[in-house]
């Protein structure tokens, strides 16, 4: 009782915070929306409660248990639960403001990310959760760690981090341009203020306390988005929607590349299968498969969110069909001004404001269940494969939980960062499964299932992904390009598929060298955890 008392207190306190900022908002700009920001305060408090009340009962137990506890909840995550919390954490702000802002601009056929993503939950169901659930791992660094060592565990650590960094950073700019445009208050402040409450509570409730958000935030967002698009769709409906959609984009409102569009055709296979296979080697994936209660939960917790990302993405490619269609200057109104708010623009402009406040819950709770699954998942990493082996030398060091929570405030605070200075949803989005994608997913097949791959195989593919994909070059980020690829355009974008040749020449790599190498490096035995 003292527990949930103080979880309640402490929540109300983080309300009053909150509407203390939001009259400081209000004196230092007039034009804010007070019933979008009440309601926004009204969710964060509900999720503070919910990672509060699971912080406490994380505190109960012993510094052993504490641990398992924060990184894994226990190994006690049932179906429902487990798939709840699998597909709120990859429908985040990114999955939905990026689906409608590239449905809008782009076309439906460069709307890769949903069903992408969800053939990478299906596969990675079908392959991957049932070998990593069954050998008991903590984390996705474990294999790489048995095969390949400590150390190369760690470099490749890098790349995992990286990724998980910039998804927080996306979905965070997602969460930003949308409050800033609805609520009227910076950009900056609504990124400051939606990180701080979400680093909080992760910190507390460890991944218990994001599995109880999660499901809440899932049941908000989808119908949240669901009760828009009534409002939103024209007297012709779905179908009259398509059709104006056809005639606005032609061929690229097919879910389907053509041969017409020349080497764009072999940049959208790139792009494909950078979502299908990049969507894999995520910690943030496999935690909720190595917290299942038992391998056919792992494997049925994937191949089931995969079938919920596509129903949640329906509702955003709609409005992305809409902001296409619309005639916003036959409105009065200019249209969006960057393609970043496509979703929200639809949604204040096409439905009732109180609809529109709903909507807005609906992208706080899809941000909120990301950020909080990859900052934990990249801290998990962080302590348990890195600092427990290299640094304390210990199996469990007693300060692991204490590790964990500043590791969780320090990649929290550099994602927000990040997001604060790249602004662009889509472009960040993509790029957070690119590193991940030609570095990773080689060494995690390589670890699970070639007995033959050893350290020095691990290396050569590590240097071989990295040097061929930055060789690409990476506008985000200010690499120029400096290898020759060719089906390079006027604009100067390189449609040769060299993200899917850096994977591959790394996958060949690491079988190669780890078979010429046997006789210095030999191979090493994967673990099994089993208690």
């Amino acid at each position: 009782m003292d527990l949930t008392s103080n979880s309640l207190r402490s929540s109300l306190v983080v309300l009053f915070a909150l509407l203390s900022l939001g009259a400081l908002f209000h004196w230092l700009n007039d034009g804010l929306y007070w019933g979008g920001y009440l309601s926004m305060s009204v969710f964060y408090t509900v999720m503070f409660y919910l990672g509060c009340s699971a912080g406490a009962k994380v505190s109960e137990v012993g510094p052993s248990g504490r641990v398992k506890e924060t990184l894994l909840a226990g190994r006690s995550l049932c179906l429902a639960t487990a798939l709840m919390t699998m597909t709120a954490t990859w429908v985040g702000g990114g999955f939905v403001n990026g689906t409608a802002e590239s449905v809008a601009t782009l076309g439906l056929a460069w709307a890769q990310a949903p069903w992408g993503y969800a053939l990478s939950l299906v596969l990675g169901g079908l392959l991957f959760a049932k070998p990593m659930r069954r050998r008991h791992f903590t984390t996705m660094l474990d294999p790489l760690t048995d095969r390949f060592g400590k150390k190369m565990a760690a470099l490749l650590y890098l790349p995992a981090l990286t990724g998980e960094i910039f998804w927080t950073g996306a979905v965070l700019t997602a969460l930003g341009t949308t409050f800033g445009f609805i609520l009227q208050i910076d950009f900056s402040a609504s990124i400051l203020l939606s990180a701080f409450i979400a680093i909080l509570y992760t910190s507390l409730g460890g991944l218990r306390g994001v599995a109880k958000t999660d499901v809440f935030q899932l049941i908000i967002l989808i119908l949240g988005l669901m009760l828009a698009l009534p409002f939103i769709l024209p007297g012709e409906g779905i179908s009259g929607v398509w059709t104006k959609y056809q005639s606005v984009m032609g061929e690229k409102a097919s879910p389907f590349p053509s041969l017409s569009w020349g080497d764009s055709y072999y940049l959208w296979w790139d792009y494909a299968l950078l979502l299908i296979f990049g969507g894999i080697p995520w910690h943030v994936y496999f935690q909720r498969v190595l917290s299942s209660r038992d391998e056919f939960t792992a494997r049925w917790l994937s191949i089931g969110a995969g079938g919920l990302c596509l129903v949640a993405a329906f509702p955003a490619v709609i409005i992305g069909m809409v902001s296409a269609t619309t005639d916003w200057g036959a409105m009065g109104l200019s249209g969006p001004v960057t393609s970043s708010i496509t979703l929200p623009y639809v949604l204040k402009f096409l439905t009732p404001g109180i609809v529109a406040m709903v909507g807005l819950g609906a992208l706080a709770a899809a941000v909120m269940s990301s950020v909080d699954s990859s900052i934990l998942s990249a801290s998990s990493m962080g302590a348990w494969n890195i600092y427990r082996p290299l640094i304390s030398r210990q199996d469990n060091p007693e300060n692991l939980p204490v590790i964990i929570k500043r590791l969780i405030w320090i990649i929290g605070i550099t994602a927000t960062l990040i997001a604060l200075k790249i602004q662009s949803v889509y472009a960040l989005w993509f790029l957070c499964s690119d590193f991940v994608y030609c570095i990773l997913f080689p060494q995690l097949v390589t670890a699970l299932f070639d007995r033959r791959a050893n350290v020095a195989g691990s290396l050569s593919g590590f240097i071989v992904a990295l040097v061929l994909r930055l060789g690409g070059g990476e506008p985000v980020l200010g690499i120029p390009r400096w290898i020759d690829y060719p089906m390079v355009d006027t604009a100067g974008v390189v449609n040769f598929p060299f993200r899917t040749f850096s994977m591959l020449c790394a996958l060949l790599s690491i079988i190669i060298v780890s078979r010429m190498t046997k006789r210095w490096y030999a191979p090493q035995p994967l673990v099994d955890r089993n208690p």
